[in-house]
């Protein structure tokens, strides 16, 4: 498992684009272990991707984005950035 990013955990941007990535997965009524799988994650890596523990990559964004079917900037426009 992934551990939290000692530098970035809890920082406003990674919550409130977690809360946009759950807010998607669940209109979708998709399970974390589900989107986790599509978009070829761990699915505690998901977890702490929702939660705003980690600094996630630009690819990872990618990844989560298209297995939930939209793009990557309503991704960044939902969470606020």
């Amino acid at each position: 498992m992934a551990k939290p990013s000692p530098k970035h955990a809890g920082d406003q941007v990674l919550v409130d684009l977690g809360l946009a990535i759950r807010k998607a997965r669940l209109a979708m009524k998709l399970s974390q272990e589900a989107l986790a799988v599509d978009a070829g994650l761990d699915r505690s890596y998901m977890g702490g991707i929702e939660r705003g523990e980690h600094n996630v990559t630009a690819i990872n964004i990618l990844k989560i984005a298209t297995a939930l079917g939209i793009k990557p900037s309503k991704l960044l426009l939902d969470s606020g950035y």
